[in-house]
């Protein structure tokens, strides 16, 4: 490598060949994989580290390749093509059902006899809430005469649910979340309810904070007004139930709510899969009926899809089957066991640290700010230790989302909470100066700011897809 400065955003820049055009004699198979070894040997000695919040869920290298092999079997294989591939509706209907069995979907008949809770693979759970706000605009249209439908939404809530509106054209009316514990307020929900309303939305967890919104009040508001009610379980569907069977007291999340309609699931996350799968659960079928497409008149003959994707890698589908039967309940409860030891480890040193505020009550997420330190400062000094933190705004916060990898680090947590102490001593001597993080986040907030941010980020993406 040369010495000049290398650029992080594009590290492979001139040490590698680059391809702007389709090769006119292939490569070696032999050049190319080991060309691409070592981007991923260097790619994966920095989260194996552990001290990279969230992005890497996997349970182990062990687990990875078992999951890779059965892969592997199926990734010719697309799932649409039922009738040659059977295979793939019978792996997808025991994920969703065992999925749903997970979220205690037998209550939902309990509350409602017509109940039958069923749903969908996905590619995420960006698709999986694209998919529920879709079949909540048009069942609001078909069943409740609602031309121009809204959901409300905490303003906590993924930014997928935002997409959702402009995608399909819904309203998503935002809710402030409340200080100190920073969830939503379900009197500032009801009071935003409309002949317009179709659905109200709340998290378990929320990704910026991981904290679980006041559910059984948003349960009891959607049944008051009959309407519809999602939970955004894409974070913590795979873990609270986990959690909660440790012994750990949370509020209820999964439909055991007789109000919850709906809810979304990552397995590629806490359920171990390979990336690229996740389930979107329903109350009934009649619900999940809007989620379908079909063009029965089509010149190329009937067709139907049952999500927003077409084609779909039976691969990871596969490989999802196979990691929850793989890992059993024993496995899930042992992984969210040495999850919450590092959690609550962690949990328990920042709240020693007099400069440093835990927002919340935490399980897996570990989010804190800091009423006497710039915290986005404390964010520039872990840097330097090698840590990532997903840094938060409005207020300034940062979190720590723990999974595997975390947990293969002796010592993890100590280490972390040495450094923050440090990280404190230094934001204290930065006082009063700019901070690296502040360069983006700080702009947010006002309309000017955000559309410094909107450019930043489109000239930034615009960048990374240039050769």
């Amino acid at each position: 490598m040369s010495d000049q400065a290398v650029d992080p955003l594009k590290p492979y820049k001139g040490r590698f060949k680059s391809h702007a055009a389709i090769p006119a004699r292939g490569r070696a198979k032999d050049e190319i994989f080991n060309e691409l070894a070592t981007v991923s040997e260097e790619e994966n000695a920095r989260w194996k580290t552990g001290q990279v919040s969230g992005t890497f869920y996997h349970a182990g290298d062990a687990h990875r390749e078992f999951l890779n092999r059965v892969a592997a079997l199926f990734t010719h294989v697309n799932t649409i093509q039922f009738d040659i591939c059977p295979s793939m509706f019978k792996m997808e209907s025991e994920i969703i059902a065992m999925t749903a069995n997970m979220l205690h979907g037998d209550s939902a008949r309990e509350h409602n006899p017509e109940n039958a809770v069923c749903g969908t693979m996905t590619s995420g759970g960006t698709e999986s809430i694209l998919m529920a706000m879709k079949v909540y605009r048009d069942w609001a249209r078909e069943e409740k005469g609602i031309a121009a439908p809204e959901v409300i939404i905490p303003h906590t809530a993924h930014p997928a649910f935002d997409k959702a509106g402009e995608y399909f054209g819904i309203c998503m009316v935002h809710v402030p979340v409340s200080e100190p514990d920073f969830r939503v307020d379900p009197k500032a929900v009801e009071e935003k309810i409309t002949p317009h309303t179709a659905a109200i939305v709340g998290s378990a967890g929320n990704y910026p904070y991981g904290l679980i919104d006041p559910l059984e009040e948003l349960s009891d508001i959607a049944l008051r007004h009959q309407i519809g009610f999602h939970v955004d379980g894409c974070l913590g569907g795979f873990i609270l139930p986990w959690i909660e069977k440790l012994g750990y007291d949370l509020p209820l999340f999964d439909f055991r709510l007789p109000g919850l309609t709906s809810m979304s699931a990552d397995t590629h996350k806490y359920g171990y899969g390979l990336k690229g799968t996740s389930v979107v659960l329903y109350c009934n079928s009649n619900l999940r009926r809007y989620q379908y497409f079909n063009v029965p008149d089509w010149s190329g003959g009937l067709y139907a899809s049952p999500t927003a994707a077409g084609s779909r890698s039976g691969g990871l589908t596969a490989a999802t089957w196979a990691s929850m039967i793989y890992l059993g309940e024993e496995g899930y409860l042992q992984a969210a066991r040495r999850i919450m030891d590092v959690a609550d480890a962690l949990k328990a040193g920042i709240d020693i640290i007099p400069e440093l505020t835990l927002i919340g009550e935490p399980t897996f997420v570990i989010s804190f700010r800091s009423d006497d330190v710039d915290i986005y400062h404390v964010n520039d000094f872990m840097k330097t230790r090698g840590w990532r933190y997903n840094c938060l705004q409005l207020p300034p916060a940062l979190h720590f989302c723990v999974t595997m990898p975390q947990t293969n680090v002796p010592g993890i947590a100590d280490r972390m909470v040495a450094d923050l102490k440090e990280a404190v001593i230094y934001a204290r001597a930065k006082a009063g100066t700019v901070a690296e993080t502040t360069a983006l986040y700080g702009l947010a907030g006002s309309l000017e700011g955000n559309q410094q941010v909107t450019e930043m980020i489109y000239g930034a993406l615009d960048y990374l897809y240039a050769i």
